[in-house]
């Protein structure tokens, strides 16, 4: 639902501040907060539609209330995303609708929100003519649901029969494969961004994400499980799983996230056209089962766990290859997943889980 509160003025007008569409939500907010750290205006457009994104827009004018303006509007307002747009200096386009299974509900919103709006934003760019680069989050689900790579179980796991793929993960010359309307909106953008790379030289790149958690994230069912199984524990509250559990994903923490945009946007003119699978490679990959079984070891006690059918297009197996990513854009090796789900459990309880959580004698043992 279009969100139809007066745009907020922006304070940097004239400054030429760094736009961050959908600035306060999850990745948005700390890509905002280390971009004004650093000393760079940020303007942040966002409609504020999802929980927990307003307390991070007002954490971060707390915390930059020079450097930190914002629009709240909806992206599918044009009008409001091209006179966003005008002044930028570069652009890291994050908003999005985020889910598979709203995608399923309403793909008619889903197109206009992940397709319309992307489209719109890249012509507005084009029609400045001043190269202004664009750096767009998208997904691994543009290649599919993985059908075809045959997997084996080990464990509570399910880990690729083939050799190069389960020691090397899922790399950018796999075939894409839109599915689901979400697949398909994400997986448009993404080549969009990319053929005005080249039809129009925008300086343009693609981060195709896996699972980011961390600080700032407050996880639901269907977008941000990490966080949404933390909380969800802390909480004494049980955990549904579609299929077996067995499903596999690299994850990676926000902070590394945050790493990949700015190396990006700093080394536009040398990656400027490409697309860079970005997660924590085969060293973070964890199943649903295993983080359960983690989170139950720092909680010192288990999870209630609930078992559903498989949703569509859900993949059993998906590991980002990084080693394109690890050489074009320098990036430093990731977080070790265990130390950053007991970093991201402790901020749950510390900032945001809410009262009954915070003074509820839950102890969290180290990882």
């Amino acid at each position: 639902m279009t969100n139809k509160a007066a745009p907020s003025a922006p304070a940097v007008t004239g400054r030429q501040p760094i736009l961050v569409t959908g600035g306060a939500g999850f990745i948005g907010s700390n890509l905002a907060d280390r971009l004004a750290a650093e000393g760079h205006d940020v303007l942040i457009y966002d409609a504020l539609l999802r929980p927990g994104v307003k307390s991070n827009l007002d954490w971060l004018k707390r915390r930059h209330p020079e450097r930190i303006s914002a629009v709240v509007a909806d992206v599918r307002e044009a009008g409001s995303l091209v006179a966003a747009a005008s002044e930028a200096s570069a652009v890291f386009h994050l908003a999005a609708q985020v889910a598979v299974t709203t995608s399923m509900a309403d793909p008619r919103e889903d197109f206009e929100i992940n397709l319309g709006a992307s489209f719109n934003l890249l012509d507005a760019l084009r029609r400045r003519g001043d190269r202004v680069p664009l750096i767009f989050a998208s997904t691994n689900k543009v290649y599919g649901d993985l059908a075809d790579v045959a997997l084996e179980l080990e464990g509570d796991a399910y880990v690729p029969c083939d050799p190069a793929i389960r020691a090397r993960g899922i790399g950018e010359d796999r075939p894409l494969d839109f599915h689901t309307p979400y697949g398909c909106s994400k997986g448009a953008a993404d080549q969009y961004v990319l053929d005005f790379g080249r039809s129009f030289g925008l300086p343009t790149a693609v981060l195709r994400m896996s699972c980011i958690y961390g600080q700032r994230q407050m996880g639901t069912e269907d977008q941000g499980w990490v966080a949404h199984f933390v909380l969800s524990a802390l909480r004494g509250e049980p955990v549904s799983i579609y299929g077996d559990g067995c499903q596999v994903r690299d994850v990676m923490d926000v902070g590394d996230a945050v790493e990949a945009y700015l190396a990006a946007w700093r080394r536009i003119d040398a990656v400027s056209g490409r697309a860079f699978n970005l997660g924590g490679g085969p060293a973070n990959a964890i199943s649903l089962r295993q983080l359960l079984d983690h989170i139950g070891d720092l909680t010192n006690q288990p999870v209630e766990t609930h078992y559903a059918d498989w949703r569509a297009g859900d993949q059993r197996y998906y590991v980002s290859d990084t080693s394109r990513a690890a050489q074009e854009l320098g990036l430093r090796t990731a977080r070790p997943w265990r130390e950053g789900v007991v970093a991201l459990a402790q901020w749950l309880r510390q900032e945001r889980a809410g009262p009954e959580v915070l003074h509820a004698p839950v102890p969290l043992a180290n990882a």
